[in-house]
């Protein structure tokens, strides 16, 4: 009797401890599938980029960090999406040849301002934290904890494109828009000096940040 109770005991605990593995398996499993989304891992590759840069920061220089982060933002960002919104309903209006001017100049500015914002290392950490659906796009959520430890909360808006997940818009604090700021922005200049006056502004603020000159 003592043998059968025991063997009965022993198959309550084998099943139990079956069910735990299994359930510890399953949330491993959703655990592992969120840490390997394609939009949370450009986020990873894009602040493994950063931190590279930034530890070679003083090294490189203003326009060794923009040389090197140019091919990362050009495949990182859809820039020609991030162009067309920033600039608005002035975009239909103008030509093919200053589309792409204004969306090379946008990339000259927005890698520039990267390079400048992250030129060296103190034991800052990128963090990605989780992502949300927002219909087809990606919110992919996301902390920069400074070397004082203090968080610094940034979204990014992913959408996919072709095979690749890309940044449409970067939310600084969790909520403010850099599209909608950029707009704002923009609106002025474009009322005041047009298209060409807009690509020769942002030409020329990125050329500033990458000489170092920028205030």
């Amino acid at each position: 009797m003592r043998m059968h109770s025991t063997t009965r005991a022993g198959r309550g605990e084998a099943g139990s401890l079956v069910s735990l593995v299994a359930a510890a398996l399953v949330l491993l499993s959703g655990g592992a599938s969120a840490a390997a989304s394609p939009a949370s891992d450009t986020i990873r590759s894009f602040y493994e980029a950063l931190l590279a840069v930034m530890r070679q920061g003083p090294t490189l220089g203003p326009q060794g960090r923009y040389r090197t982060l140019q091919p990362v933002i050009g495949r990182t960002f859809d820039l020609p999406f991030m162009t067309r919104l920033a600039v608005g309903p002035a975009w239909s209006g103008i030509s093919g040849t200053q589309q792409k001017e204004a969306t090379e100049a946008f990339g000259r500015f927005v890698t520039a301002t990267y390079a400048e914002r992250f030129s060296e290392y103190s034991g800052q950490k990128f963090e990605v934290v989780g992502e949300q659906a927002q219909s087809a796009d990606i919110l992919v959520n996301s902390r920069i904890v400074k070397a004082s430890g203090e968080p610094v909360v940034i979204r990014y808006l992913m959408r996919q494109s072709g095979t690749d997940w890309r940044i449409n818009d970067v939310y600084l604090e969790g909520k403010i828009s850099e599209l909608a700021t950029r707009r704002s922005e923009f609106s002025s200049v474009l009322r005041q000096q047009g298209i060409d006056g807009l690509i020769s502004t942002l030409n020329r603020k990125a050329d500033a940040l990458i000489s170092g000159a920028a205030q």
